[in-house]
């Protein structure tokens, strides 16, 4: 029987693809678990327009990325820390203080497992952190520590 798969499934093949598979197998285990539909014209068809919706939606995500890109470029974030005596800071900012700081103060929501460089940050000045925003997109934001006088 020809089916089309609706989910991933391991060892026959991945989702939107068609498949030859048996008739018993089909009719008593995948299309009652919904996982594979007949093929027919008007699922190859409904197919297709999803497909084309995901491709669009895949699009405007990228689209939404770069432009938060662009926005990150222009942006410092500064923390102040207090120094020791030595003039080294006492503690460190993490990813998920820049994370918060950045949707706080200029309402970009970023998912603080997105970004490149998850070292702590515990040096006075600036240093620039890489963020993937989405496939092969690749965001900088410049953070800059001061030394917080009072």
């Amino acid at each position: 029987m020809e089916v089309i798969l609706l989910k991933d499934i391991k060892g026959i093949g991945k989702k939107g693809e068609s498949k030859t598979v048996s008739d018993g197998y089909a009719k008593n285990f995948l299309i009652p678990k919904k996982l594979v539909v007949r093929k027919t014209p008007e699922t190859l068809a409904e197919l297709k327009k999803e497909q084309a919706a995901e491709e669009k939606r895949e699009e405007e995500l990228k689209n939404e990325a770069l432009r938060a890109k662009e926005k990150l470029e222009t942006i410092v974030v500064e923390f102040k820390l207090k120094a020791h005596a030595d003039k080294t800071p006492a503690g460190s900012i993490s990813t998920k203080e820049v994370e918060k700081e950045l949707k706080e103060k200029y309402g970009i929501t970023i998912d603080k497992r997105k970004f490149i460089d998850k070292y702590p940050l515990n040096a006075f000045g600036y240093t620039n952190l890489k963020i993937e925003l989405y496939k092969d997109v690749i965001g900088t934001v410049r953070v800059h520590l001061v030394e917080d006088v009072k």
